[in-house]
Order: C-alpha cells, then structure tokens, then sequence
C-alpha cells in the first residue's frame, strides 16, 4: 500500500471518531435550550422563547403551544427586569423523548414593585419540562410545576 492509501484510510477511520467527540450530546443540547431560553425571557424575546416550544405543546392545565404564546406576551407586557435564575438541572433522556426537571426563580418588577414571582431564595419552584426530539432539534412538550395564570 502507498503512503497516500495509508494516510486516506487513517482518515476514513479517523472521521467518525472526530464527530462522535466533537457532536453536542442530547444532555448539552438540552442544557444550552434552557439557557438561551432563560435568556430569550430576560430579554423579552417573544419569539426566541416560542422557538424552545413544540407546537405539540399540551400540558396538565389544557394548555397548548398558542396559549403560551399568548400567555408568554402579556408576561412581558405586565412585567420588565426579568431575571430567572436556574439550580440543580437534572436531565433524563430516553431516545426521542427526554426530562428536565430544576429548581426555578424568577424575579421581575411589576407596576413598579419588585420581587419573586416565581420561587424565592428560600423556596426555588421545582419545574419539571418533558421534551421531545424533533428531527436534531429538542422542543418543550410538556411543563408541570407552573402554578396556574389568570388573565
């Protein structure tokens, strides 16, 4: 054999390893949607935030992808200086299905005032997030742990 077919395959050989070390995990990719998450709600950004969300969305409380959306938008109209502050983020994934569940606070000024709105220093809120894995893409199906909004 050449040097040349030798250096070709120790590259065909090579590749796969390359990609395998270098190719986010399910666990990273999860982990890095809930931080641009995070930060997509301090900035307000309502689409950024509807990006992490399926459209398959259904929880417990009969809520479905649009209804965030709305709920998401009059959040940031009522509130400014967002700052959600995550803890213990503990993940589960099973194939095309996966669980995030974390300690949450969320602090924001209302009418001037601010404060907790959700969890404290004392008492995080535990939050716990089922996803799905569409295409190479994880999603947000399912949120338990919220209390319930009224508007």
């Amino acid at each position: 054999m050449s040097k040349k077919t030798i250096a070709i395959l120790f590259f065909l050989l090579l590749t796969p390893v390359i990609l395998y070390l270098l190719w986010p995990s399910d666990e990273s990719r999860i982990k890095k949607l809930f931080k641009e998450g995070s930060a997509a709600i301090e900035k307000e950004d309502l689409e950024a935030v509807m990006s992490k969300v399926s459209f398959n969305y259904q929880d417990e409380y009969g809520f479905n992808y649009l209804y965030i959306k709305k709920m998401m938008k009059h959040v940031f109209q009522q509130m400014s200086d967002i700052k959600v502050e995550y803890e213990n983020l503990r993940i589960n994934v099973a194939d095309k299905t996966a669980t995030a569940a974390m300690d949450v606070m969320v602090l924001a000024t209302i009418s001037g005032n601010t404060g907790y709105v959700l969890g404290d220093l004392a008492k995080p809120a535990h939050l716990k997030f089922t996803l799905e894995k569409e295409r190479s893409k994880w999603s947000v199906i399912k949120t338990e742990g919220l209390p319930p909004f009224n508007f």
